[in-house]
């Protein structure tokens, strides 16, 4: 069996989650059968994927791979499906009643799966055929499944070994996720350890006398957890779900797991299950809006909601978790009460849960969202340190935290000459996993010099002929180093490689031009630098647009303003799933000069340009690759990657693929409307700002995005005279105190300025 093999899959249970994971595999392509009770249920859960937020479905166009069914009627379609993963209720004799009927439905060597969070597979398997057994695993997805990244994979004894590296394979590759194989433990990994981290983190609250507010603020961004903190995220996820999962691994871990004393509520979380104080998706938990949507906190020593408050300990200011441990107030205490807990009841189970300890850290940071797994942060915080502060509390010390001192080097991971390194549970350092199909820039980085290289960008040679030019600024925005080096990398791949990538290891791909840098020299009067700036990068982006070569975008994360400019000069793209471009210059008083403007000219010309004015004027962001490809940032030709790390290499794959048969296309020549296509568009614009939808001072810079889409004067116009005209309306635009006062406000606020 291969990746390849799984081409229609099933899904048993029309709920949330189940629909959510129809709505993935849909995302991906595949035809997806989604059973429940009656088909008119299943199709109630079809259609509610129209109206989730945040939205399950990469494109509406996804919705038509789904079908459904009801399991009276349809269950004898299973024969079709190569993949059956159910999700039903968390009820083990409904689940394996479901399973017997599954077992005579089925072809024979499909694939069946469970989504449960917390029944083992044993148990599920005890009483069904060997047949069954050979065939079955656990499939943990954590919810929303699209936003998500984990995917617990959970095999038994019996389980084919064919059928959890195809699995896994397919997940990974087809459906985005990040695969981690946990033991079949009660709860695996996430929830084993998410779940004592939630209630240590209550109880530490609790007997320090925190309030909802101060807690969160420590429990956040300086140990590297959600802004949530420990409420937010229990509202988040919901008081009950916790409460099961909670009573689940009670009933089902030992009586000498140290968690045990945490997994019995306290009465505050008693009191508010009992009230239906839940969270969120019962409008409040921790935390509420009110009628006129202030803010409000529950108030741990009353249970009265309050006004919320803000924080005020120091450890809230606090850079990183070494640092905050390092303090003595009220919240330092609480932050080791905390992670002292967690991270030692970490260090004593992940034998028990998990193979090797990088599974736990990505479990973590991609199933809860931490900036660092527990053995990263342990490493952050100092192991030493933290063994020091457990024997200070009298508590015995894991032996695995002894492994790491007495036979390791003091670390959990270490930077070796051939590569990045983790400590095994046995006490020896082995080189840190690489999926096959995955590249990153920092491999290049550790094999030498790059090519090419500044303070902003470098031209690195992946191999094979290709190349690869990395921005490497912060969010890697665009400046005048970045423009020089884009230059250099046209020459330079031109005489020593056929095919050029353009991508990173980072989160965002781009996020636009260096706005400090733009409004500095408009303050300071140099016009000169910047209309030569833009006419460089110009200049630089038509050079990638007709290249001798292929020239390979990889985006992922933001590609916005200047970095959505990057996206539509390349020849073609290896785009990201979760893909959020767009031209945003509007925001901040100015229109897209790069050839953002141009390209939306072209790119609508066959539909009239009212469609791409339209999306500059709305600074619209696509929600997803696929959405791109609708407002046509991405062309048809362009492939989309499911999972972010394979990105780079799928990119270079594609560029290899095009070399033998790439032919450069020739600049165009439109015919444009000129004043009297200015005037239309200019009309659209009034009727909006009679609306109330648009300011004065947008229409002042919608009317400079129209002069150019409209080509000036009109008549035949060359992407040239259209880049000229980009040009020059931007320079005007940038004169502008208003527009000047909002690139400030951006850079201050991080948000746009309605002036």
């Amino acid at each position: 069996m291969t990746t390849d093999s799984i081409r229609q899959v099933a899904v048993l249970g029309a709920g949330n989650m189940g629909a959510g994971i129809a709505a993935q595999v849909a995302n991906a392509g595949l035809p997806v059968l989604l059973l429940d009770l009656t088909r008119d249920i299943a199709e109630k859960g079809k259609q509610g994927l129209l109206e989730r937020k945040p939205a399950p479905l990469m494109s509406p166009a996804a919705l038509d791979l789904i079908r459904t069914g009801g399991f009276d009627d349809d269950l004898s379609r299973l024969v079709e499906a190569d993949w059956i993963v159910e999700v039903v209720v968390e009820r083990l004799p409904v689940k394996q009643a479901l399973f017997e009927r599954v077992e005579h439905a089925r072809r024979p060597g499909s694939i069946v799966s469970s989504n449960t969070s917390g029944i083992r597979l044993s148990e599920i398997t005890a009483g069904l055929p060997a047949s069954f057994a050979a065939d079955f695993l656990i499939t943990h997805f954590f919810n929303p499944p699209r936003y998500m990244g984990l995917l617990e994979l959970v095999a038994g004894p019996s389980t084919r070994p064919q059928v959890l590296e195809t699995l896994r394979e397919f997940c990974a590759v087809r459906l985005g996720k990040e695969v981690v194989e946990a033991r079949d433990t009660p709860s695996f990994i996430g929830n084993r350890i998410g779940v004592v981290a939630m209630l240590a983190g209550v109880q530490a609250a609790l007997e320090l006398g925190l309030t909802v507010e101060q807690a969160d603020a420590i429990a956040g961004k300086p140990i590297g957890w959600p802004g949530t903190g420990v409420f937010g995220l229990i509202d988040l996820v919901g008081l009950d779900v916790l409460a099961d999962v909670a009573r689940n691994m009670q009933g089902q871990l030992p009586a000498s797991d140290s968690a045990q004393a945490l997994l019995k509520l306290p009465p505050l979380l008693s009191t508010m299950l009992e009230r239906g104080w839940i969270g969120r998706k019962a409008g409040g938990g921790f935390y509420r809006l009110t009628a006129d949507r202030q803010r409000e906190a529950l108030d741990l020593s009353t249970l009265d909601y309050r006004p919320q408050q803000k924080a005020d300990l120091p450890g809230a200011k606090a850079r990183t978790p070494a640092e905050l441990l390092a303090g003595s107030d009220l919240g330092a205490q609480f932050a080791w009460r905390l992670l002292g807990y967690s991270l030692s009841y970490t260090a004593a189970v992940a034998p028990e849960i998990a193979s090797d300890l990088v599974g736990i850290d990505t479990a973590m940071r991609e199933g809860y969202s931490w900036r660092w797994g527990p053995f990263e942060l342990l490493d952050q915080i100092g192991p030493a340190r933290v063994v020091e502060r457990i024997k200070a509390d009298g508590l015995p010390i894991p032996a695995l935290l002894q492994t790491a001192l007495t036979r390791g080097d003091g670390r959990f991971y270490r930077e070796a000459v051939d590569g990045p390194q983790y400590l095994d549970f046995q006490g020896d350092y082995r080189p840190l996993p690489r999926p096959a199909g995955t590249l990153a820039v920092a491999d290049l980085r550790r094999g030498g010099k790059p090519v090419l290289g500044n303070d902003s960008a470098s031209l690195w040679d992946m191999g094979d002929g290709v190349g690869l030019l990395e921005f490497h600024t912060k969010m890697n925005a665009l400046d005048e180093h970045t423009v020089e080096l884009m230059l250099l990398t046209l020459d330079r791949v031109g005489r020593d490689f056929q095919a050029l990538v353009i991508g990173n290891d980072a989160a965002h791909f781009c996020a636009g031009a260096n706005l400090q840098r733009m409004l500095d020299a408009a303050r300071s009067g140099d016009w000169a630098f910047l209309n030569g700036f833009i006419q460089s990068l110009q200049e630089a982006l038509m050079g990638f647009k007709y290249a001798p070569f292929p020239v390979v975008g990889a985006p992922r994360g933001l590609a916005l303003g200047g970095g959505c400019e990057v996206v539509l000069h390349c020849n073609a793209l290896q785009a990201h799933a979760e893909l959020n471009a767009g031209l945003v210059e509007l925001r901040v008083g100015l229109l897209p000069a790069g050839g953002g403007t141009k390209e939306m000219t072209l790119r609508y010309q066959d539909v009239g340009v009212e469609r791409g004015f339209d999306l500059i004027l709305g600074s619209v962001v696509s929600q997803s690759a696929a959405n791109a490809r609708d407002m046509r940032l991405l062309t048809d030709g362009c492939a989309i990657t499911m999972h972010r790390k394979r990105v780079l290499a799928d990119a270079k794959t594609l560029a290899r693929r095009m070399v033998g048969a790439y032919s450069p296309a020739r600049p165009v020549v439109v015919n444009l409307p000129g004043l009297a296509g200015r005037a239309a568009l200019e009309a659209r614009v009034a009727a909006q700002v009679k609306a109330g939808k648009m300011t004065i001072h947008d229409a002042v810079v919608a009317d400079h995005v129209a002069a150019v889409m409209t080509g000036g004067k009109g008549g035949e116009v060359t992407e040239h005279e259209l880049l000229r005209l980009e040009r020059e309306h931007f320079l005007e635009l940038l004169r502008l105190p208003l527009s000047q006062a909002r690139m400030e406000h951006m850079l201050a606020t991080g948000k746009p300025l309605r002036n």
